[in-house]
């Protein structure tokens, strides 16, 4: 009897012991791995670049890594036109580089103006005109108006783009950030009447809810990356996946920057929808400062077009189209005065017995046709004419009619006097006049090939 009970204390010590060992291993094997997660989640973000860690850090202090000659070409009044510089790369950089539909970063490395900032695999290239040496401490500040308007409009579509899915499953399938104005490609034909007023008011609703936005780095391989919205990587993406979660509403892949809390919108209007191309439709929409800029620019608009119209501003749209209205039967009466004028106009050369083979007028107002009807209301078998409109030194319209031997070689010589270009047959050149400052010399040319003709000689 006591051997019994000894052998079973035994076992039961023994049993106590296996499970205390089992717990410990599992408790160590917790340990491991959240040590080992939390690891990986420090190498990923690592990886990222310091902007997309911290959208909000206005300066930061990096070291250059190099700084290689560089040409690129940038706009400039309009032309785009080569400048000649250096990419420099750093170890970390705040300034973003274009990608994702959001453009480039502007800011300073020490005192040289950044005028490009491009993504080249996982580095950044940072165009300067002036050389930095590798190794060379430097401070980086970013042009923080820019960056946070570029933070609201890239918020604002991830909010509008998710919502547009979850009420009415339009899905995005690209979007632009204008300078004035941001689009979302909607995967739809046409939005039904109601629909954007809806969707307006809900984002709305969420901004004033301040629900917090989120960063995630993910590993290419995790299974939590299927899970979340996506358009599809880059072709040469390196580093980390990044996950933008505005909580409760949005997981979406993107590399931009974006702000931490949806009350850093302040407020988005959606201006309306265009239509698309391939039976999709573009939503216009305006997110946080730009709204107040586009408000306070309407407001003087509407003052200024108050004190000119002497209306009210809802009756502004009903005094314009009347304006317009009285303009067209103003322009169709000014169009058949003209036309009875070049009428007259012939038919008073056409009386003269003294008139000669050469005619040339020069007239303010007028237009092609006015000029056609001159000449052919005169005729040109047996006489030269020479017309223009517009202002006198300014651009204009241009006419040459006579023989065609002599019209075909004077055509060109006109036009390049004129600075203009045209073209004609059959006895008939004309075209556009970019300057008429020369039209004397023009028609003491005309003239004198039209003197020689009458006379016989070539």
């Amino acid at each position: 009897m006591h051997v019994a009970s000894t052998t079973v204390e035994y076992r039961n010590e023994y049993e106590t012991c296996s499970c205390v060992k089992r717990y410990r291993r599992l408790l160590f094997w917790k340990k491991f791995c959240a040590i080992l997660s939390f690891l990986v989640s420090l190498v990923l973000t690592i990886m990222a670049f310091q902007c997309q860690r911290d959208s909000y850090m206005k300066e930061f202090v990096t070291s250059v890594v190099s700084c290689l000659p560089a040409e690129i070409k940038l706009e400039s009044n309009g032309k785009r036109e080569k400048v000649t510089g250096f990419n420099v790369v750093l170890k970390d950089t705040i300034l973003f580089p274009e990608g994702g539909g959001q453009p480039d970063d502007h800011g300073t490395i020490e005192s040289w103006p950044v005028l490009q900032v491009t993504r080249q695999g996982p580095e950044a290239l940072h165009f300067i005109t002036s050389a930095l040496t590798q190794g060379q401490e430097v401070l980086l500040k970013v042009d923080w108006e820019r960056r946070f308007d570029h933070m609201q409009q890239h918020s604002g579509q991830h909010l509008i783009t998710a919502l547009a899915d979850s009420m009415f499953e339009y899905k995005t399938t690209s979007w632009e950030l204008g300078r004035h104005r941001s689009s979302i490609e909607l995967d739809t034909a046409t939005v039904k009447p109601g629909e954007m007023e809806a969707l307006e008011s809900v984002v709305n609703e969420k901004i004033r809810a301040h629900i917090p936005v989120s960063v995630q780095f993910l590993s290419i391989d995790d299974p939590a990356v299927e899970k979340v919205r996506s358009r599809g990587l880059p072709d040469d993406h390196a580093g980390p996946i990044r996950i933008i979660d505005i909580e409760g509403v949005d997981a979406n892949m993107c590399c931009g920057t974006h702000v931490s809390n949806l009350s850093h919108l302040q407020v988005i209007k959606i201006l309306g929808t265009e239509k698309g191309k391939k039976n999709k439709t573009n939503l216009i929409f305006l997110a946080g400062n730009r709204v107040l800029k586009y408000a306070e620019k309407s407001y003087i608009t509407e003052k200024s077009l108050t004190a000119l119209l002497k209306t009210m501003p809802e009756e502004h749209v009903d005094a314009v189209d009347k304006i317009q209205k009285t303009m067209k039967r103003l322009q169709k009466s000014n169009l058949t005065i003209l036309r009875n004028m070049a009428v007259l106009i012939a038919q008073n050369f056409k009386s003269q017995p003294d008139r000669g083979s050469f005619f040339s007028l020069h007239n303010k107002d007028g237009d092609n046709e006015f000029m056609n009807i001159i000449a052919n209301e005169i005729g040109f078998q047996d006489t030269v004419i020479f017309l223009t409109v517009g202002e006198e030194k300014g651009a204009g319209l241009f006419l040459i009619a006579g023989p065609e031997d002599i019209i075909a070689a004077l055509g060109p010589q006109v036009s390049e006097l004129l600075q203009g270009k045209g073209s004609g047959k059959g006895g008939r050149f004309q075209g556009k006049a970019n300057s008429l400052a020369k039209r004397a010399e023009a028609e003491a040319l005309v003239q004198e090939c039209s003197r020689r003709h009458s006379a016989g000689e070539e």
